[in-house]
């Protein structure tokens, strides 16, 4: 239950724990929401009461995104978007994503209750396919927002069979875009799921950009055999070259700057069983670093040697990107707006990289944006001890609205 007399960013918090249990979850246990899912469909009816309680207008695009508008002191004017993703991955915590949106609410409800209009609209925005946990593909809802979508990537089915088409008019997906005269800028506060402003002992902190990503799926082939029967230096081992190869990613990238990482997050053996020589294995490899250049080297050096961890070992090596996304640097301008709201809120300004993706990133396309990060503790997320505190909430929101201030003194005629 959420105290009606909670303060802002209290109520940021408490809301995005209701939505972590049922009938917000698709899973009996812990928070799974995915695109278009019962639990989807709920959250998204709490939300719209929220957002009407709020002040704001409430519709449902052809993408299923939700948003709620603030109308500014002329109607029809060019909106701040602020906004975040409502769907989680599998057993989740409870605010990646979420407290974008709750923060972004709150925020049009302070301004709605002193009857306050800004000389721009604001429209938040619950986009919903960030994750990509349902179908094979993320940001589908955002990149039509952008107008970047590119049709041919809507034809597909989730693990049951499910199209996207059998939940969605396909045809009508992309008139989701908006146009860049409707969009003034873009405003995302998320959790930072890492453990940079804990280590600084700071709540919130200016994003600069988000790292450029590199994404491949790796197959390798050897020679099933017999694990009791075939000396070792015959064998030709797929999972031991996979092993070797997941070592070498580390590698390449500890020695490298601090914001360039590596990671192994998907390791299959098929057919694998506990008396057999594994013929075959596949993995992936994700590569992200804050300059694209930086990215690129790495992964250069990573695949070079997976090809001589390949060659000694006499395994067939296949090589498949599946992901470039480029590094998005955030507007120089509304970094530095940040900056001085965080200051003005009695905290000292700090700025660092997003490492992981959002659909700030997509935005960037259709408008000038700004991210906000949050700490979280441990750094920890995509789990379900993500935890932030309702005083760093208060932080944020604290932040958000002098932005918003900031940004409209910018833009009133003098």
């Amino acid at each position: 239950m959420v105290s009606a007399s909670a303060s802002g960013g209290a109520r940021a918090v408490a809301r995005c724990e209701v939505l972590a249990v049922s009938p917000f979850s698709d899973s009996a246990e812990g928070l799974t929401r995915t695109y278009l899912s019962p639990a989807y469909i709920a959250a998204q009816k709490q939300l719209a009461t929220w957002m009407t309680e709020a002040g704001m207008a409430v519709r449902r695009d052809a993408a299923a995104n939700l948003i709620g508008r603030y109308e500014g002191a002329q109607e029809g004017a060019p909106a701040l978007v602020i906004g975040s993703h409502i769907d989680s991955v599998c057993n989740a915590g409870a605010y990646d994503g979420p407290l974008g949106i709750m923060l972004g609410i709150e925020a049009v409800a302070a301004l709605s209750s002193s009857g306050t209009r800004m000389p721009f609209a604001i429209e938040v925005y619950a986009f919903g396919d960030e994750e990509g946990s349902r179908f094979p593909a993320a940001m589908l809802t955002s990149r039509a927002v952008a107008g970047t979508l590119d049709p041919a990537a809507l034809e597909v089915r989730d693990r049951d069979g499910v199209a996207l088409g059998d939940l969605l008019d396909l045809a009508a997906y992309p008139s989701a875009a908006r146009s860049k005269g409707e969009i003034l800028a873009y405003l995302e506060a998320h959790i930072e799921q890492g453990p940079v402003l804990e280590a600084e002992r700071l709540a919130v902190g200016t994003v600069t950009g988000i790292a450029a990503q590199l994404r491949f799926e790796i197959g390798l082939s050897g020679m099933a055999g017999h694990a009791g029967t075939t000396a070792m230096g015959l064998r030709r081992d797929a999972v031991a070259g996979m092993a070797e190869m997941v070592l070498a990613a580390e590698a390449v990238a500890t020695a490298g700057p601090p914001d360039l990482v590596a990671t192994v997050g998907v390791v299959e053996v098929p057919s694998g069983a506990a008396n057999v020589i594994a013929g075959r294995s596949r993995f992936t490899l994700d590569v992200r670093a804050g300059e694209a250049g930086v990215r690129n080297r790495a992964a250069d050096e990573v695949l070079r040697r997976f090809r001589a961890i390949a060659g000694w070992r006499d395994l067939g090596l296949s090589v498949r990107q599946v992901h470039d996304l480029p590094a998005s640097p955030c507007d120089t301008a509304l970094t530095e707006l940040l900056d001085a709201a965080t200051a003005e809120a009695g905290h000292k300004p700090f700025r660092l990289v997003s490492g992981a993706g959002h659909d700030a990133m997509i935005l960037a396309a259709l408008c000038p944006t700004a991210m906000l990060f949050l700490r979280c503790r441990g750094g920890v997320s995509h789990n379900p001890a993500e935890h932030v505190e309702p005083a760093d909430a208060e932080v944020a929101l604290a932040v958000m609205s002098g932005f918003i201030r900031r940004l409209g003194d910018k833009l009133e005629p003098a």
